[in-house]
């Protein structure tokens, strides 16, 4: 037969593995209890009877074992509920007392006896006395009911039942509640985790505002969840972008051969394949970028990092695309402040400058004044700004154009993959650099915020 399923859990088994314990404790307790209990009251025992030997010494003032006999005596007839007196002379024989002759042991002695009087109803119970020698070889006992001690190891044995009993009970009880209570959460996880595998991705472990190990559990939970199902998200629009980004080079791709094949001259079919490559060109770019953001987001690459003058290399960068931005009509200045030092990437960096360069060289008409500026801010390190006088982008969409394939014109029928901002992100991310994107009163603000090489990346 199979137990309930609370008596299966961790918690409950802790529970009687505690019971347990407190048990032994219990146990131990009232073992000292007893034996200190035991001890006082057998000491104030031996004590009495030693005092009342000496009281009937005295008071047969030392005289021959007659005169201590008429004190025995004396004292037997007047004793008090649960005091026992004996006198034998050296033959054994029974010379005065109230109780029946015992044999003559000294010191300290412990038996079962019966009240004469009929005090126990005849039930044996424990006499603890002290017995001594006697004038002419006699033997002198005087002993006292130990009832005391024999009611206090009964209470202590009952109070030991009774708090053993209790221990159990309120163990096993409270293990058993407390089992239900973390089995119901524990299944509420359970449930929670069955229905995001049925494919129900908007389901969260609830919360009960307690603050407890549950609750951070849950709410550690609820984040990781909610990060998948961004990523599904995301994957799933990625995977559609890819679709539409990949669909047009390659139909045509497709329509370029059909024609070189139709083609009635060796010019058409060389212009044909010359397009071609082309467009396998701009699909193999895609993937290449897709690529380099997966390695940048896992990491890989911080083992790289080494202290770059930031100053010489956005000076160098803004050199390069002045004379590309003249072309088109715009104007690149710089403001960068020199001795700039940050930890990073040889590599990624000059990637994320220039694409965010070509980006506002892309994006801007003519007349467009592009500004590249850098600074060293007290408590935000190195400030990169990035500012032109365009279009700008809408406050609604500055979040999201750090997606991957997303563009801010949907036709999708302009050059590029939607991929530049999503790999400065990315390479943001790598070096511990926040990305902002703001209004520039016109145009768009890029500001990048930076760690110094002295700081902790």
């Amino acid at each position: 037969m199979q137990l309930p399923r609370f008596l299966r859990t961790t918690s409950f088994r802790l529970t009687v593995l505690y019971a347990g314990f407190f048990c032994a404790s219990v146990l131990i307790l009232f073992g000292v209890m007893y034996w200190v209990g035991a001890g006082f009251i057998s000491d104030q025992i031996d004590q009495t009877a030693a005092a009342e030997v000496a009281e009937v010494r005295t008071a047969a003032h030392g005289g021959s074992l007659a005169a201590l006999r008429g004190t025995v005596t004396a004292y037997s007839a007047n004793a008090s509920r649960g005091m026992y007196y004996l006198l034998l002379d050296a033959k054994g024989a029974k010379l005065a007392g109230n109780i029946a002759p015992l044999a003559p042991v000294l010191g300290v002695r412990i038996w079962a006896a019966r009240d004469e009087g009929g005090s126990f109803n005849g039930t044996p119970h424990e006499v603890r006395g002290l017995g001594v020698a006697a004038p002419e070889g006699g033997y002198l006992f005087v002993g006292l009911d130990a009832y005391e001690l024999e009611e206090m190891r009964e209470m202590i044995s009952r109070s030991f039942l009774v708090g053993i009993l209790a221990t159990i009970v309120l163990a096993l009880g409270s293990g058993s509640i407390l089992s239900v209570g973390l089995l119901r959460r524990v299944e509420t996880i359970s449930q929670t985790s069955r229905d995001i595998i049925a494919g129900d991705l908007s389901r969260r472990i609830p919360v009960r505002a307690t603050n407890d190990e549950f609750d951070h559990l849950a709410a550690s939970l609820n984040a990781m969840l909610d990060r998948i199902e961004t990523l599904m998200a995301g994957l799933q629009e990625v995977s559609t972008d890819i679709a539409h980004d990949l669909r047009t080079p390659l139909t045509r791709h497709r329509q370029r051969l059909e024609l070189a094949r139709a083609g009635n001259s060796l010019a058409d079919v060389r212009l044909a394949l010359d397009r071609s490559i082309e467009d396998v060109d701009s699909i193999l770019d895609t993937f290449t970028a897709l690529l380099r953001i997966t390695q940048i987001e896992a990491h890989t690459r911080a083992t790289a990092f080494a202290t770059i003058d930031l100053s010489a290399m956005l000076n160098d960068m803004a050199e390069t695309y002045a004379s590309v931005a003249e072309e088109q009509g715009q104007t690149l200045a710089t403001n960068v402040a020199g001795g700039l030092l940050i930890m990073g990437d040889r590599e990624l960096l000059p990637q994320l400058f220039s694409n965010l360069i070509e980006n506002a060289i892309r994006h801007c008409p003519a007349g467009t004044v592009i500004t590249v500026a850098a600074a060293a801010t007290p408590g935000h390190g190195v400030v990169v700004e990035i500012t032109d006088t365009g279009p700008g982008i809408p406050a609604d969409m500055r979040t999201k154009v750090f997606q991957r394939f997303f563009r801010l014109e949907r036709s999708r029928t302009t050059e590029g993959t939607g991929l530049g901002l999503s790999l400065c992100a990315a390479i943001a991310a790598l070096h511990n650099a926040v990305i902002l994107l703001s209004d520039n009163h016109p145009g768009l603000k890029v500001t990048l915020r930076f760690q110094t090489a002295n700081q902790t990346v």
